[in-house]
């Protein structure tokens, strides 16, 4: 007996998303294991996991949670450090936009990462897109809860220094950058990204390049589509 629709679609997606299961087990486990050292036990970590899902603004959280920060200033943080995902989520819509009832959780779930793999994926024929997309989204998700549930429990067993584990997700955006540089037919969008990138850092400094490079990069593949939507016309 065939396999279903959707078990194709999970067979399909897991591949994609071991790259970023790497990462994720190890940022996560250092999260489980941060919330631990400060008093926040198992249920915290896997529950903020679960429904907050934004790996930089939860360890951000541990020094709100520890500080106890001014709401408006947490908030103020929250929105300045997660504002990328306005830019590039623009560049879902229409990947997402007949996503039906899979689309709250597909917008809910996707992460830095989860938008690497996803961004230019082409689902091959006979198998759900939606169903892939659901199926990528939910193993990173999957992948970080039970990271930071590790963590959490061998926060309370272990004593080690995890200064520098942060690095994993410098290398996992290494990992996914290189494996679609190889796999892609074209590479105008990953050189405007480093090069918007580059300069950003040299006119704005580390601290605060994001925002502007996001605001760059989307401006340069704006006029890219709109320049092309223009070509196919007079063709």
């Amino acid at each position: 007996m065939g396999e279903t629709k959707s078990m194709a679609a999970l067979r399909y997606a897991f591949p994609k998303t071991v790259p970023v299961m790497a990462g994720y087990l190890v940022l996560g486990t250092a999260y489980g294991i941060l919330m631990n050292v400060n008093g926040y036990g198992i249920w915290w970590a896997v529950l903020i996991s679960i429904f907050v899902y934004a790996g930089s603004l939860q360890y951000l959280g541990i020094t709100f949670f520890a500080a106890v920060v001014n709401p408006w200033y947490a908030f103020f943080m929250s929105l300045m450090l997660n504002a990328r995902h306005l830019f590039y989520g623009l560049s879902m819509l229409d990947k997402y936009k007949d996503g039906g009832k899979l689309k709250p959780y597909l917008i809910f779930a996707l992460t830095d990462e989860t938008f690497s793999v996803l961004c230019n994926e082409e689902v091959p024929e006979g198998i759900n897109k939606y169903h892939v997309y659901f199926f990528a989204s939910l193993l990173d998700h999957l992948y970080w809860v039970t990271g930071a549930l590790i963590g959490s429990l061998a926060g309370g067993l272990i004593r080690f220094d995890t200064a520098g584990m942060d690095f994993a997700l410098t290398a996992l955006f290494v990992v996914i950058f290189v494996d679609q540089w190889k796999s892609g037919q074209g590479h105008k969008a990953a050189l405007a990204g480093v090069g918007a990138s580059a300069l950003c850092v040299a006119v704005f400094g580390q601290s605060v390049f994001i925002i502007p490079a996001m605001i760059l990069i989307l401006t340069i593949i704006t006029a890219w589509y709109f320049k092309e939507k223009r070509e196919e016309k007079r063709l």
